[in-house]
């Protein structure tokens, strides 16, 4: 999954920091705490589902109630920052975020555990646009602010990676809680040194848009709730229709309400560029297909090829070795190919990935059958993200670079939250199909395990499909116009625009 940020407003003034290192020290870790959250948990899946009783279609309320609270608030929290002060806002958030960690280690049941990731999402959306904001502010325009915009870069591409080993490790070796515990010591280590290092901005004047973020929030969850509890109640079951109608009619609320308000968190004068458009599509199926083979693989290797949690994080590497390169690589390509060209490339890569996946039986072997998919899918995932970000704030006027750039963010979490669900939905359906060869309790178990797996890289499958598709037909090669590159897109107050692009 990629995470874009455009240098915020007010990025070029501001009261410099007595100590930029420290500063950027409290900045990088926090990113790297925020992105890791977003996978530390997913190795563990299995070790959660045994402990707190989770069925197999609300599993992945684990990842999406984090991914849902994170991308529903993520411009609502930016906003904050500009109306409140960014160092008060993110010490808000780091504070929430960690609070909540401590509640999800210390969780009895799946109830408070959801409830915690929801809090870590919040806390999560209202820190880290401050963060990079602060980041901004602290380093003056030339080499100093391009080498701290280059190691935020490198801790949000390695993030990912990060957690999975680091999830591996702590599940493995001590208890899943200790995933969400290691966030606490950090998190009030951030506070207390943000409250001694930071400077505070001035707050602007503005109106926050309340309304249009909750009902977009809770339009999305209720359809990723609706698609879920298909897998278990059935389409004709009355609690999924319900939650099918709420959610349509809270997105057309939202809508209504983004037509309306003089302070809108998504502007709807971003829709009207056909193209643009095609980059939001693209990048909400494109990470909807991440978040499937991320959740679903890690079924598989714990639970069919019986890989310890470590085992099974490290065996990520292959693929995520592959995009923190391309992070280095591919920008340097941007400009001197053809964008739409590469992007195609990346499409058919990331396609063969997961039909290749799609052949994982339970005699497969990791290296004959996951190395592969992950090599491909690491390869067109990579040439995809970074020109993606460019055609998707292509022509953006200046007060709105903040806004396409942060509905970036917006659809990577919704894109994945919502592609978990819709793949939950194919997976419980298959399982419940699935006829074991064998009257083995633990065989039977791998056997359906895998059935559920293969329909779900099958839908998988299916997004990657449509994901070049739409980069085919509406990210068009020929389009003669010029995608802003990475370090030419701008806001309001910024002397050096720049782009931070990052890969989960």
């Amino acid at each position: 999954m990629s995470s874009t940020s455009v240098a915020p407003s007010g990025a070029g003034s501001g009261t410099p920091a007595r100590r930029p290192g420290v500063v950027l020290a409290v900045i990088l870790i926090t990113q790297l705490m925020v992105i890791l959250d977003g996978t530390v948990v997913n190795i563990a899946m299995p070790k959660i589902q045994h402990a707190l009783d989770f069925s197999p279609a609300n599993l992945s309320w684990v990842q999406n109630a984090y991914a849902l609270a994170f991308g529903g608030l993520l411009l609502l929290g930016a906003r904050a920052g500009d109306l409140l002060g960014r160092r008060r806002v993110f010490v808000a958030g780091v504070s929430v975020f960690t609070a909540a960690s401590l509640l999800g280690g210390l969780a009895p049941n799946a109830e408070l555990l959801l409830a915690a990731r929801v809090l870590q999402g919040i806390g999560g959306a209202i820190a880290a646009p401050a963060a990079l904001t602060l980041l901004m502010l602290t380093f003056k325009e030339g080499p100093e602010r391009m080498k701290a915009l280059g190691l935020y870069s490198l801790v949000s591409s390695g993030g990912a990676s990060v957690g999975l080993v680091v999830g591996g490790m702590l599940t493995d070796w001590v208890s899943w809680r200790w995933g969400l515990f290691i966030n606490v010591p950090i998190g009030i280590a951030l506070v207390l040194a943000a409250r001694v290092v930071l400077s505070e901005t001035a707050p602007e004047q503005g109106r926050f848009d309340v309304a249009g973020a909750l009902t977009s929030t809770l339009g999305i969850t209720a359809l990723v709730y609706g698609f879920i509890r298909v897998a278990e109640a059935g389409w004709g079951s009355t609690e999924v229709l319900v939650a099918f109608a709420a959610g349509l009619v809270l997105l057309v609320a939202f809508v209504l309400i983004e037509r309306r308000v003089s302070h809108p968190i998504v502007p709807l004068r971003l829709f009207r560029d056909t193209d643009r458009v095609a980059a939001y599509l693209t990048m909400l199926l494109m990470v909807g297909t991440m978040f499937g083979m991320f959740f679903f693989l890690t079924q598989y290797l714990q639970g069919v090829l019986a890989f310890s949690p470590l085992a099974a994080g490290l065996a990520f590497l292959p693929m995520t070795g592959l995009l923190f390169a391309s992070s280095r690589i591919v920008p340097r390509l941007v400009g001197r190919l053809d964008n739409g060209r590469m992007m195609i490339a990346g499409g058919i890569f990331v396609l063969l990935g997961m039909l290749w996946l799609t052949r994982a039986t339970v005699d497969s072997s990791y290296l004959g059958g996951v190395v592969g998919p992950l090599l491909l899918f690491g390869t067109g995932a990579g040439l995809i993200f970074i020109p993606l970000t460019g055609r998707a704030l292509a022509g953006v006027k200046p007060e709105d670079a903040g806004a396409a750039s942060g509905l970036l963010n917006v659809l990577q979490q919704v894109g994945g939250a919502l592609g978990l669900g819709i793949l939950v939905t194919v997976f419980g359906t298959a399982s419940r199909n699935a006829t074991p060869s064998t009257t083995n309790p633990v065989e039977a178990t791998r056997q359906i395990l895998t059935e559920g797996v293969h329909a779900a890289f099958i839908g998988s499958a299916v997004y990657a499909a449509l994901t070049l598709l739409v980069i085919t037909l509406g990210v068009r090669p020929w389009n003669r116009r010029k995608a802003v590159k990475p370090e030419t897109a701008t806001e309001p107050g910024a002397v050096e625009p720049a782009i931070v692009d990052s890969h989960i």
